[in-house]
């Protein structure tokens, strides 16, 4: 073979291998998909950080990105404008949308308790009943959140109307403790750890405990599909072998918090997540971990007390004809291995 047969050969060879380097790149790069978790050190959303690091996602041959937001709303707002392709978010956001005209689904339900807290401060021992938030500041993680819709329904339950309080959006955690103990919020709803952590300085006390099953039928009327992996439903359709994955590594997951232990969940967290009292994580976790499903399948008849709660007060589902059956899917984790 002559120098320069030889030459084209190898510049050719060279030139399909790096094109298949480069398609096998792109190809990675298009498999990657990004989750906005609303806030991902709280125990409702435990599962996401799980998946992680336990390995799941990448056992599923998945590049999964998680991205925290401190509020649901906003991160739902993120999933809308297409920044990324699913949310850790609660399940009444997919009824809330279909009111504007969005189709979004939950594809794996993570609980059927929302694992909500309304405290109030120790400074105001006047607050005995949602009925006394009149004239009060309440925290909420944000605007338009589930804690603020959960909020609401409360207070109007109790005979108030909408203006008659004021939702402060102060996120979860230590911002949340700070306008506590500042008294720019007089009452407020939060998760684990946060609810510990004031519980534990004294500096709160529980007024309404949706931590359990038997304590949020009390306050809502029925079980409560709240934490949930939602997705619009177009990106579901055009993604089924993705989405299918995803549904995988989150049924795993769920399935090892309900053979584990919570000691032996919090060991597989981060450490900063314990906030410095990894026993109280602990604890917490341990009084909390029935709220999460076993399997990822929405409860049967947990949509229609979603619809229920949030048609006492929002405008965007009030007069609507809202069709629960597209608000959610059990296809994948039907078929999960």
């Amino acid at each position: 073979m002559r120098a320069s047969s030889i030459l084209r050969y190898s510049t050719a060879f060279t030139l399909a291998i790096a094109a298949a380097g480069f398609a096998a790149t792109a190809a990675r790069a298009a498999d990657k998909i990004s989750i906005m978790v609303g806030g991902y050190e709280k125990q409702i959303y435990l599962p996401a950080k799980l998946a992680e690091g336990l390995g799941y996602f990448k056992e599923e041959g998945l590049n999964v990105e998680l991205l925290n937001e401190p509020a649901g709303v906003d991160a739902e707002n993120e999933m809308l404008a297409g920044a990324v392709q699913g949310v850790v978010g609660f399940y009444d956001h997919c009824i809330d949308l279909q009111g504007k005209g969005k189709f979004v689904e939950s594809i794996v339900q993570f609980s059927q308790a929302p694992g909500e807290v309304e405290l109030v401060s120790a400074k105001h021992p006047e607050i005995k009943s949602p009925a006394d938030f009149k004239g009060k500041s309440l925290g909420v993680t944000g605007l338009g959140s589930s804690t603020n819709f959960l909020t609401q329904y409360l207070a109007v339950k109790a005979g108030l109307k909408l203006g008659e309080f004021t939702s402060v959006p102060v996120g979860a955690g230590q911002t949340f403790i700070a306008a506590m103990q500042q008294d720019a919020i007089q009452a407020g709803m939060t998760t684990e750890p946060t609810v510990s952590r004031l519980l534990k300085t004294g500096e709160a006390k529980v007024l309404i405990d949706m931590r359990t099953m038997a304590g949020t039928r009390a306050a809502l009327g029925g079980t409560y599909p709240a934490a949930s992996l939602y997705m619009q439903e177009s990106w579901v359709k055009d993604h089924k072998e993705e989405v299918q994955k995803l549904a995988n590594a989150f049924v795993k997951t769920l399935h090892f918090i309900n053979t584990h232990s919570a000691a032996e969940i919090a060991d597989k967290m981060p450490k900063d997540f314990y906030v410095g009292d990894k026993d109280g994580y602990v604890k917490a976790l341990e009084n909390g971990k029935a709220m999460f499903t076993p399997d990822g399948v929405m409860p049967e008849d947990g949509p229609k007390t979603v619809l229920a709660v949030l048609s006492e007060f929002s405008k965007n589902v009030q007069g609507k004809s809202i069709d629960l059956s597209k608000t959610y899917t059990t296809e994948f984790v039907k078929n999960a291995k």
